[in-house]
């Protein structure tokens, strides 16, 4: 009887262990479901070892522990999560949903490279955090630019200069700042919302800011709310009302991750939706969208006349020059990637700080000051810069090339489908 009792108490040890059993990545089943919650759990471990990684978050709170796990065991079930992706069979509705989380676990691994401070080439950052490499843009190519602004400034000095004098009589009052910018924020909603169906209790909050690297920031909070930050560092010129207001809020930052919640999230219960890693492909086509949908819900012809009626008087500035500033602007545009020259030979040891602000200076027409904040902007983000420029054109392409009609209604419905399912950049090639 006593051996007995001793067999039974073993076997009862032993299933207590088994019912212990602790599941790792690999033990976990091979489903699109699993894997994708193993993904949001990994993206949220790795966000704990830097401060701006993490851009979004609402899936289940208990998921967000806090605990600062070691990078190597992090990268090894980031990289065990990543050959299960390779093998598992999916149908052929579900290879976008499965590519895109191949291409979003890659690129985590290149983060935590970042993070141990591993040297990457500036084109192979961007191509591993991105899917994508910019074009390599040199000063030949910039300098033609700048020749024709020489012919449209007035003025003396350098074209920087001369457009930092011309750009003066453009900036919206400290005092008038928020009607300005709330009247642009206004005005993009109610155009967004006639070719996209967003929740009724979608909203925002604005706040003014100071001391920050970049010029606006929406916070996305979840349940189609943001927070919007505009920094008042330095003075905000009057087209940046719009650009900001399209940009942060619609139909840029603020529906792109609304309409990811609603359908994604929500809709289909895909939870990798519900964690937005900063660094990551997925910002490639939000700050490309974003971009390109300010020509979107404002043509540039209805621009003008929105600016002119409206923001140039709500601003207290002299709307006969609207025509003249833009056609400065649009030439202005055409250095817009002198940021991504910049970087990558900053990032990539060919000039130092003083050479990047030069270069800043005269390639972004900007004072020292701000070139000096666009620089720290590129330290701390990096290879990020090639997200708006390279991930407009991007997004411009890949929706036009599929406009058959080329109708305004025809670019809004090519562009609401592609914020609601989202590709990465090899996805839009």
């Amino acid at each position: 009887m006593r051996i007995t009792l001793i067999i039974l108490c073993l076997l009862a040890t032993l299933m207590g262990c088994q019912s212990k059993t602790i599941h790792t990545v690999e033990d976990t089943p091979m489903t699109l479901d699993n894997l994708a919650e193993q993904y949001v759990k990994l993206t949220l471990a790795v966000g704990e070892h830097h401060p701006y990684y993490i851009d979004a978050y609402y899936g289940p709170n208990e998921w967000r522990t806090g605990e600062k796990r070691p990078l190597t065991e992090l990268k090894a079930d980031i990289t065990a999560l990543l050959e299960q992706l390779n093998r598992i069979q999916s149908s052929p509705e579900l290879a976008q949903r499965k590519a895109f989380l191949q291409v979003q676990t890659k690129s985590m691994l290149t983060f935590i490279q970042l993070i141990n401070k591993e040297h990457i080439s500036f084109d192979d950052e961007s191509l591993r955090l991105y899917d994508a490499v910019s074009p390599n843009i040199t000063e030949v190519e910039l300098d033609k630019a700048l020749v024709q602004l020489d012919t449209m400034l007035p003025g003396s000095g350098s074209v920087s200069e001369r457009m930092n004098q011309f750009i003066e009589q453009f900036v919206i009052p400290t005092d008038k700042l928020d009607s300005v910018f709330k009247a642009a924020v206004a005005e993009s909603r109610k155009r967004t919302k006639q070719y996209i169906e967003l929740e009724d209790q979608e909203s925002f909050t604005i706040e003014y800011v100071q001391d920050k690297v970049w010029s606006g920031y929406n916070w996305y909070k979840g349940d189609s709310f943001s927070l919007i930050q505009v920094n008042t560092d330095f003075p905000i010129y009057i087209a940046r009302a719009v650009d900001l207001a399209s940009h942060e809020g619609y139909p840029g930052h603020h529906v792109f991750n609304s309409l990811m919640e609603k359908h994604l999230v929500n809709g289909k219960g895909w939870i990798e939706y519900s964690v937005y890693p900063l660094f990551s492909p997925m910002s490639l086509l939000a700050e490309g969208s974003a971009n390109y949908g300010v020509d979107v819900v404002f043509p540039h012809a209805e621009r003008i006349q929105f600016e002119k009626d409206v923001l140039f008087p709500l601003a207290g500035l002299d709307a006969s020059k609207v025509e003249i500033y833009y056609q400065v602007q649009e030439v202005k545009q055409q250095l817009s990637y002198a940021d991504n020259m910049v970087a990558k030979r900053y990032l990539d040891g060919e000039i130092n700080d003083q050479e990047a602000v030069e270069l800043l200076v005269k390639y972004t027409l900007v004072t020292e000051k701000k070139a000096q904040q666009r620089l720290g902007f590129i330290k701390a983000n990096r290879a990020y810069v090639i997200n708006y420029n390279l991930g407009q054109d991007i997004v411009k392409d890949y929706i036009e090339k599929q406009a058959k009609a080329g109708t305004h209604a025809e670019i809004w419905a090519l562009f609401s489908e592609l914020l609601a399912n989202p590709k990465t950049a090899s996805m839009m090639q």
